[in-house]
């Protein structure tokens, strides 16, 4: 049984004004009926806005989930920016009321378990739709579909695929790095085991830095290593059955000189007194924050080669390297306009209910490229065979 879609109503709740709410906002007032930004006070929305330069174009609002409530249609979408363990409360909020969701966040175990009633309901939840997780889906599906075109889905061969992602001073520092979110979050993930295939095997790394290795892209060398579970992404990216992977690794990437200048960090995280690392984070966000006149560079790199048989390898690649400005940190350009272009989707009714993690087909990644491209998120591919 299909379910019928909700129709979008254009009016569009955008929660959160942080340092990843960009031009994104102002791309949606652009195209939305209406827009609210909703924030920790009516005032501070107001000053984001103007900061925004969108004085006039959306409605300022003091957020709460009963204020929001209180204020949503149904077919109106929710953009959620804040911190992930509040997406689940919100989605709920959004299928009593038939509204739609959308963040740029992994997927959580409380956000899935909500998405049937969502998909019954005819509503779309739009998930992992900003840098990474976001963009590195479209460069990965896109580049499956044509090594996939070019080789074969039923042809044996054996494929290594990265997908690295970083976001790091423009201008090197001594410590290799700016916080430009919680060192919390920092410290977290770099706690958290992570599982990837090495040596054609599922190996698991209890403490992800250790696994530092150097990646040179573009000629650059950087330093990179693997975070959370890459597995399930094999599927996820439509991989065919009949390849075997010798490499799979998403991860994060830092600048040269990474691993050296955090090794006082590495020591405090062995120990893993959560009291002390709390305490670390703090300092952490004091000695190395980002500033104002502070430029911040993000890079994400993704590759794919396939071998068959003992021919030349199909080989392919996508770079994203973009340097912040005045106006607006590379971060914000890179999650707020891939929000903003899901959400555009959602209210031109093209994504189905249910689950969308981004794009999650060939076809659909390669328009959503396109229209980034356009949209001002430079990108280049590179394909040899």
């Amino acid at each position: 049984m299909t379910t019928e879609p909700v129709a979008a109503s254009g009016t569009v709740h955008w929660i959160g004004a942080g340092l990843s709410t960009g031009s994104g906002l102002a791309a949606l007032c652009d195209t939305a009926g209406r827009v609210r930004l909703w924030h920790r006070t009516e005032a501070r929305a107001a000053d984001a806005l103007g900061r925004l330069g969108l004085a006039g174009r959306a409605e300022p609002r003091a957020y709460t989930l009963p204020a929001l409530a209180s204020e949503l249609a149904p077919g109106d979408v929710v953009v959620s920016m804040l911190p992930a363990p509040e997406h689940a409360p919100l989605l709920a909020q959004c299928v009593r009321q038939g509204a739609h969701f959308a963040c740029s966040s992994y997927v959580s175990d409380a956000v899935l378990e909500q998405v049937p009633a969502a998909e019954r309901a005819g509503l779309v939840v739009l998930t992992e739709a900003g840098l990474d997780p976001g963009i590195d889906h479209l460069f990965a599906h896109d580049l499956v579909a044509r090594a996939r075109d070019a080789i074969g889905d039923e042809t044996p061969a054996s494929y290594t695929f990265t997908s690295y992602c970083g976001g790091v001073p423009a201008v090197p520092n001594d410590f290799t790095y700016r916080f430009s979110w919680a060192p919390a979050g920092v410290l977290g993930a770099l706690r958290s085991p992570a599982r990837y295939i090495e040596g054609g095997a599922q190996t698991v790394a209890e403490r992800p830095w250790e696994a530092t290795r150097r990646h040179v892209v573009d000629g650059e060398t950087f330093e990179v290593y693997p975070n959370r579970d890459s597995v399930p992404f094999v599927a996820q990216y439509g991989l065919p059955d009949a390849w075997t992977p010798r490499t799979f690794v998403r991860g994060t990437l830092r600048l040269e000189g990474w691993l050296r200048a955090w090794d006082g960090v590495f020591e405090e995280l062995k120990a893993g007194d959560d009291g002390r690392i709390a305490a670390l984070a703090r300092e952490l966000a004091a000695a190395h924050p980002t500033t104002d006149e502070d430029r911040d560079r993000v890079v994400l790199a993704v590759s794919l080669e396939v071998r068959a048989g003992s021919g030349r390898p199909w080989q392919g690649g996508y770079l994203l390297d973009l340097v912040g400005d005045a106006e607006e940190s590379a971060m914000a350009r890179c999650v707020s306009r891939t929000l903003a272009l899901g959400v555009r989707h959602v209210l031109d009714g093209s994504l189905p209910p249910g689950l969308n993690r981004a794009a999650e087909t060939a076809a659909r990644s390669g328009q959503w490229l396109r229209e980034l491209a356009r949209d001002g998120v430079e990108f280049t591919l590179r394909v040899d065979q």
